[in-house]
């Protein structure tokens, strides 16, 4: 027992303390978390915009009479339903690179890049997410708002949206989780995120067990941190329902 500690410690003083390779760690993880961050954001803004239109088209297009308006509300219907398609039909690694090597091939800030890619590709989940809440919010609500004098999109600003996001803040949170763990494909991009942090370490020492084994430890303690904090956010919002 003493033994194979002691060869678990010359591991990690191997792997991490000579020539303070412990940095790839850390400043891994600052750029995993500032990339899921900032991708967050992104999902979320993309998220409320684009269901915003898909449920203005399910609940009003049998209302509108034809016109420019019903026109607009139908195009832009048809260009939010073919992001969802794309977005979620094909892998995050495969639009990353696109994003990369395509679209975004004049900047080499990778950071931005895979915020970008990640924060578009979390946007079409965070849609179906707050398009959710927003079809569980009782008619009369929208019915109030018009008898307020506000118009749909205002009705939604103003009255759905604020109680929509309260219902789905649990599934955003997990979207968060999710967001978290899949942001470990960012080294393809050549991004020194956690992981690719651990595989530099794993390709100077030889040594694969110890790094990536701590960095799967990181990945799993944040998971059940942020999991402690969407249990105490869930209760919370359960509590103040009654």
């Amino acid at each position: 027992m003493a033994e194979s500690f002691a060869r678990l410690k010359e591991s990690f003083i191997f792997n991490f303390i000579e020539g303070a390779r412990w940095k790839y760690i850390t400043n891994g993880l600052w750029v995993t978390l500032k990339v899921t961050f900032f991708a967050l954001l992104l999902g979320v803004a993309i998220g409320v915009v684009v269901a915003m239109i898909r449920s203005a088209y399910d609940q009003m297009k049998d209302e509108m009479k034809p016109g420019f308006g019903k026109t607009m509300l139908t195009v832009l219907n048809t260009i939010a339903r073919l992001y969802l398609t794309v977005i979620r039909g094909t892998p995050v690694v495969v639009q990353l690179l696109i994003g990369y090597f395509v679209i975004f091939v004049s900047t080499t800030n990778t950071v931005f890049v895979a915020s970008m890619v990640f924060g578009i590709n979390s946007g079409a989940y965070i849609t179906e997410i707050i398009r959710g809440g927003i079809m569980s919010i009782d008619h009369g609500q929208f019915e109030a708002g018009r008898s307020l004098g506000f118009d749909y999109f205002q009705t939604m600003r103003f009255i759905v949206i604020p109680q929509a996001f309260k219902n789905v803040l649990p599934a955003l949170a997990n979207e968060f989780i999710a967001l978290l763990k899949e942001t470990a494909v960012c080294g393809y991009i050549g991004l020194m995120d956690l992981t690719k942090g651990g595989d530099v370490i794993r390709g100077r020492t030889f040594s694969a067990f110890m790094p990536l084994i701590v960095v799967a430890a990181i990945y799993l303690g944040l998971v059940i941190f942020f999991s402690w904090l969407v249990g105490k956010l869930e209760r919370r919002l359960r509590s103040n329902e009654r």
